[in-house]
């Protein structure tokens, strides 16, 4: 694949990690951040998002307002108001197209662990909510190697609610 310079849109993950790397578990989030989930539709809105099949079931629709990109080896998996890839390479060049015609800034990687791992490699930037917790899970976020980023934006801990943990935006930049 393609480096983020030779592909033109810049590619972006956004994702929430807890303080344990954790960022899901039994195909949901060990959390419910209501903040957290604003900042994810602000970000992503407008803009083609590219996951895997497992996230786009744990979501159970395709998200209004952006292209709705799912990559799966189960060349029988369809489901209205998405397009199916059956590798990561075809889905990304497709999320780049209709970034170029629809003028949008970026392209959203949101998950799965697997894409994350395959795309992080790729990506110019990271929209990451630190969630200040270390929960139980079963899918983990690749480490960032602070020599290969940097932070553009650090955002006090807020409350993440009753019963939930606090949590951090950070906005950081391929070095």
């Amino acid at each position: 694949m393609a480096g983020t310079k030779e592909r033109g849109v810049p590619l972006a993950l956004i994702v929430a990690r807890a303080d344990n790397g954790v960022i899901g578990r039994e195909g949901g989030l060990p959390w419910h951040l209501s903040g957290d989930l604003k900042f994810f539709k602000a970000q992503t809105l407008g803009k083609p998002v590219v996951m895997g099949r497992k996230t786009f079931q744990s979501i159970g629709r395709p998200l209004p307002g952006r292209p709705n990109l799912v990559i799966t080896r189960d060349a029988a998996f369809q489901a209205e108001g998405i397009e199916v890839f059956s590798d990561t390479a075809a889905a990304l060049a497709r999320a780049q197209a209709l970034a170029a015609e629809s003028g949008a800034g970026e392209v959203m990687i949101i998950g799965g662990g697997q894409i994350y791992r395959e795309t992080l490699p790729l990506a110019g930037r990271v929209y990451l909510t630190e969630v200040h917790a270390s929960p139980q899970g079963d899918t983990v976020f690749p480490a960032l190697d602070p020599a290969e980023w940097q932070e553009l934006r650090r955002d006090p801990p807020v409350s993440g609610g009753e019963d939930q943990p606090q949590f951090s935006i950070v906005v950081l930049e391929r070095r």
